[in-house]
């Protein structure tokens, strides 16, 4: 008696697989620069979270 080649068919495996997608990250608005940011981390353009200052930011220098 014949055996099946594989247990489960081409279309099974490749519909299961089809929801497997990357997402871009999640961004909001910063209350106080308005520069988009990542939620509950602290603010790369003004050093902000929460409504207070935690990081202190450094001015970058024109060329």
């Amino acid at each position: 008696m014949a055996n099946p080649t594989s247990k489960f068919g081409k279309s099974r495996t490749r519909k299961r697989r089809a929801n497997w997608k990357i997402k871009g990250p999640e961004l909001i608005e910063c209350e106080k620069c308005h520069a988009l940011r990542r939620p509950h981390r602290v603010c790369l353009q003004c050093g902000y979270y929460d409504g207070r200052q935690v990081v202190s930011v450094k001015e970058k220098k024109k060329a």
